[in-house]
């Protein structure tokens, strides 16, 4: 006889409750049409909504935080409209569902950007990464302009209005997107926010972006609908390592903590690559009382152990929620798990999204 995987258990933690510990992780798919959402989206998160919460793939908070090929917004009526077929679809079964808002900073290129878009970032400095564009192929991310600061409380009043948006459109909150290196992590880094002002220089400076626009969003929205995804160490998107790392996410997490933030959102592995990185994520869930979700590639055994040890409250799953839209009743079932075919994740139909079977389970 099976026993019930912990991860199959309820939680109320940071003024929401979750049917179980399992989070669908946001992640790009490359399927928004002109930056709307479609009925191909709204399938594919219906499909997974036995998850206690969903995240949805990246949502821009204005044209200038487009990087990607058919990616979305929501900062146009059209786009609220179109979200809100999504989430009708996709709340029918108690699961929570918020959306990321992410703006890649520097993480772009003209080709992918809505007509009169500029590409902003902390400083001027290239990330120089491979970009698919679908008119150019793939090319180099350009040079971003470096923000004014008028531009700077543009693109914080830009995330309260998308997360307004957000609760329009029918979702449950919003989660703010700090890490992969896009624009809120750039200005985390001394290497890539080089500034002499206000929001540059000292730890205090640079974390003032990401602590401002999370205070303001939540005052707008309610901070029981905010949550915060943060990856300390990553190197992705030529995000270079700095000496102070470690003291930076002890006081994001015990600055978002005091703002009473629903949850946080940890992408661990490459903490976990370092004695200093384990006493960090340690750290981290003393400092930050809410719920607090890791991500990491995990398996379900993996998974059950974060649980079990109460280093974590849920676990969100990324390519494992690509090809198994059941995942749940897999966990439940003691299912093998499929394995995603990472040649579609990025291409623009159903193949790949909404055509992976579900398990079959005999009763």
């Amino acid at each position: 006889m099976n026993h019930k995987s912990n991860l199959l258990n309820p939680i109320s933690k940071g003024g929401i409750t979750v049917k179980n510990r399992v989070a669908m992780a946001p992640m790009t798919r490359s399927r928004a049409i002109g930056n709307l959402p479609n009925k191909l989206i709204a399938t594919y998160y219906e499909q997974r909504n036995n998850a206690g919460l969903i995240i949805s793939e990246g949502n821009a908070p204005s044209p200038n935080g487009i990087g990607y090929a058919r990616t979305p917004g929501i900062y146009s009526d059209e786009q609220i409209e179109a979200w809100k077929n999504v989430t009708k679809e996709t709340k029918q079964n108690d699961t929570l569902f918020f959306t990321q808002l992410m703006h890649v900073g520097r993480v772009g290129h003209h080709a992918n950007m809505v007509s009169g878009a500029t590409l902003l970032a902390p400083s001027a400095i290239n990330a120089n990464v491979d970009m698919w564009t679908d008119s150019q192929a793939m090319q180099k991310t350009e040079l971003p302009k470096e923000m004014t600061n008028n531009e700077i409380e543009q693109t914080i009043h830009e995330f309260v209005t998308a997360s307004q948006n957000a609760i329009k459109s029918g979702f449950d909150g919003v989660e703010i997107h700090g890490a992969n290196g896009y624009l809120i992590e750039q200005f985390l880094n001394n290497k890539t926010n080089i500034r002499t002002d206000a929001y540059g220089g000292t730890l205090e400076n640079r974390a003032k972006f990401l602590l401002t626009l999370v205070e303001k969003v939540g005052n707008a929205i309610g901070f029981d609908k905010v949550g915060v995804r943060l990856s300390p160490y990553n190197q992705f998107n030529s995000m270079p390592l700095y000496d102070d790392i470690a003291d930076m996410y002890s006081y994001l997490a015990i600055g978002l903590n005091k703002l009473n933030i629903a949850y946080l959102h940890i992408i661990d592995y490459a903490a976990l690559g370092s004695e200093e990185g384990k006493k960090l994520l340690k750290d981290i869930r003393t400092q930050f009382s809410n719920l607090l979700i890791r991500n990491g590639g995990y398996n379900k055994e993996r998974a059950e152990h974060l649980i079990d040890s109460h280093e974590a409250d849920m676990i969100s799953f990324g390519s494992a929620y690509i090809a198994n839209p059941d995942l749940v009743n897999r966990i439940e079932n003691n299912a093998e798990w499929a394995r995603p075919d990472s040649n579609t994740f990025y291409t623009a139909d159903a193949v790949g999204f909404t055509d992976y079977p579900l398990a079959q389970i005999s009763s």
